[in-house]
């Protein structure tokens, strides 16, 4: 996942510029200073994503619309996981996602991918949409790639 998010990055950069990473605890930082970082994110800005907007650009829209799986194993990769749940005293275990955040507006732009590609999620909190049925979960396997 670390390559291939730094060759992302070194793409859409076309080449220029240093992409690094550092080791953090729990996770690596990839990092990468670009003036037109702005133009690809409108949506950055001041103050905490949950207390504004964030509504995909029209060519965001188009680009969703072409790639959704993409967008969904991003948001996964960034904001989700994929856990072993274990009911009736581990007597039965099975796997599900799920993807946490507290804007309201990424958690719809979520729902609406899942939507759009026909997986099945329920809300299981204010702030968390989980992933449980068999064949959604086995859809999702087939193109998120484990955390790494």
């Amino acid at each position: 996942m670390i390559r291939l998010a730094t060759a992302s990055i070194n793409r859409v950069r076309d080449g220029k510029g240093k992409v690094g990473t550092a080791r953090k605890v729990g996770c690596i930082e990839i990092y990468a200073s670009w003036q037109h970082w702005p133009c690809l994110f409108p949506q950055h800005g001041p103050g905490r994503k949950h207390l504004r907007p964030i509504v995909l650009a029209n060519w965001q829209h188009r680009i969703v619309r072409s790639h959704p799986r993409q967008l969904l194993r991003g948001l996964i990769h960034s904001d989700g996981r994929r856990a072993i749940d274990r009911v009736r005293n581990g007597k039965y275990a099975y796997p599900r996602y799920f993807f946490t955040n507290s804007s309201a507006d990424i958690l719809e732009i979520f729902r609406q991918t899942c939507d759009a590609v026909g997986i099945s999620h329920r809300d299981s909190n204010v702030n968390t949409i989980s992933v449980a049925r068999k064949e959604a979960v086995a859809a999702l396997d087939a193109f998120i790639d484990p955390k790494s």
